[in-house]
This record gives C-alpha cells, sequence and structure tokens, in this order.
C-alpha cells in the first residue's frame, strides 16, 4: 500500500476535480506510488486561515487511529470514522456540498487510506485497483463525504451511536445516500431500528426494502405519517462556532453532535412498524413469496 504524502498540508483547501486529474496517476490507483504533496499544494485553493476547522492535522490522525485499529476490518473503519469525522469537520450542508474539500481531503491528506479502504481487484487474479470516484466522485461513492453524509443523515441529534449502526451495513448506507427519502428523519432513524431489530439485515433485504420505501414514498407523504420537530438553525451555527475550543474527537467513545432535539420517539417507532409492513411484500430476491 502507497504511503501517506511526504508533504502534508497545514490545512485544508479546495481542489477542483480537473485540477486532481494529473494526480490521478495509474500507479496511485494501484496503490503502487503515491505522490510527494508538493506539486499537488500548488494547485490547492485556500480556505479563510482564521477558520480553525480547516485544520488537516486532526483529520489525519484520525484516519491513522482508523488505520491501525481496523486493518482488517473495513466496515468497521466506516462505522468508527463516519462519527468522529463528522463531529471533526464541523461543516454546513452548503459546504459539505462542495466536492472540491473532499478532493483534497481525499488526494492531498489522505490518499493512503482511500486506497486502502476501496481497493478491489477487478476480477479474478486482477491486480488490486481502487476507482477514481473513491478520491473525487458523487458524495455516495466518494470516500469520505460519504461518511460525513451518512453521519449527517443518521445522527439523532447530538446522538451519533445510530449512525455507527447504519454505517455498519454497507447496503444501507450506499442505497440511502441515493434518495431523498432519508432526509426525512424519522424515516432515517427508523430504517436504523428496522435494521437493529433484525428485521431487513442482508444486502438483498436492504436494497428490496429500499424499492419498497422509495415506491410507497411516491403517494405517502412520510411526514403526515410521522412528523418531526422542527430544526432549529442556530443549534448547528454554534456547534459550528466551538469548532474553535472544542476538545479533541474522543476515539473511545462516541463524539457528541450538535444539540439539536432528537426526532420524537413516537414517530420513529410508527414508521419501524410501517416499514417492516412494507418489507413482508417487498421485492426481495430469494425470498419466499407471501402467501
Amino acid at each position: 500500500m502507497i504511503e501517506q504524502p511526504h508533504h502534508l498540508p497545514e490545512r485544508l483547501g479546495l481542489l477542483s476535480a480537473t485540477a486532481a486529474d494529473p494526480f490521478l496517476t495509474e500507479d496511485l490507483l494501484r496503490g503502487i506510488q503515491g505522490h510527494g504533496g508538493v506539486d499537488l499544494a500548488k494547485v490547492v485553493e485556500p480556505l479563510p486561515e482564521d477558520d480553525p476547522r480547516w485544520l488537516a492535522e486532526p483529520i489525519r490522525e484520525l484516519v491513522d487511529d482508523a488505520l491501525h485499529q481496523f486493518r482488517d476490518n473495513k466496515t468497521g473503519a466506516d462505522a468508527w470514522l463516519a462519527p468522529r469525522l463528522h463531529a471533526a469537520l464541523r461543516l454546513t450542508r452548503r459546504e459539505a456540498a462542495d466536492r472540491r474539500i473532499w478532493n483534497h481531503l481525499a488526494l492531498g491528506v489522505a490518499p493512503d487510506y482511500v486506497v486502502w479502504r476501496h481497493a478491489t481487484a477487478a476480477s479474478s487474479g486482477a491486480e488490486p485497483r481502487v476507482a477514481a470516484v473513491r478520491f473525487k466522485g458523487s458524495p455516495d461513492r466518494q470516500c469520505f463525504s460519504r461518511l460525513w453524509w451518512a453521519a449527517e443523515m443518521f445522527r439523532n441529534g447530538g446522538d451519533y451511536a445510530p449512525v455507527v449502526a447504519a454505517c455498519g451495513n454497507q447496503d444501507l448506507i450506499h442505497n440511502s445516500l441515493r434518495v431523498e427519502l432519508i432526509d426525512h428523519r424519522p424515516t432515517a432513524q427508523a430504517l436504523v431500528r428496522v435494521l437493529q431489530r433484525g428485521i431487513a439485515t442482508t444486502g438483498r433485504d436492504i436494497n428490496g426494502l429500499m424499492v419498497a420505501i422509495s415506491t410507497a414514498g411516491a403517494t405517502l407523504v412520510y411526514d403526515a405519517l410521522a412528523s418531526d420537530v422542527p430544526r432549529d438553525p442556530d443549534d448547528l451555527r454554534r456547534w459550528i462556532a466551538d469548532a474553535e475550543t472544542a476538545p479533541p474527537v474522543p476515539r473511545h467513545e462516541l463524539p457528541t453532535g450538535p444539540d439539536e432535539e432528537p426526532v420524537p420517539e413516537k414517530s420513529i417507532e410508527r414508521l419501524t412498524d410501517y416499514f417492516a409492513e412494507l418489507f413482508e411484500t417487498a421485492p426481495v430476491r430469494g425470498k419466499a413469496p407471501q402467501v
């Protein structure tokens, strides 16, 4: 596996997809040789220097800890890193939607992690290779943005425990980040409950359930079935403003997210029961049809 760049940036920046292309060499994608970092730094657009959120070292330390702790458990690394990345990199959704910051994090700060996490053999006997979209792809594919968005969508206010459960199932986070329904907080929490209750656990189960939920959602407004409390934007603003004085993200216990009102428990339970009913008739390949 490649090593981290010899020149690590002090701060995160913005790296356009076009500027990143020359550094996505075949040797890098095959995990043979990375880049030194100096030339990459020349094409990165800086972020405001007076904002402590852009320090790269805390993120690099989290990556190193994940590599050390989960060397043989890549899914476990996702579940561990997602809430901590979200808590360490306190972003608004608008900021997180800018792919350039994720391009820089992946290519300038932690390309070795991207290669380790996502390198796969394309076919029997093929050399391991990582797809370029893991460095500069869509939010549901890019190595770090997928984790940040999973944490954003599945956290229950300041509680990251549902994030750990969700990220422990690759099919759940992959499918859920591709549908708009997951932005409805009771839906996100109900999906985690379905998983935890053992109602839908396999990849086929999750895929079939997500199809059923999306189809039903075309005619059913989930907010009418399971309402959420209004979210106060000031809670997020305060959490972001506290980044300068926040302690390092804890390693052995979950961090605490924005101090937002959690999802009403009644709404979660109502939707969980409804999704369990949907799953009974969900089109799951290999499942015996209901009589």
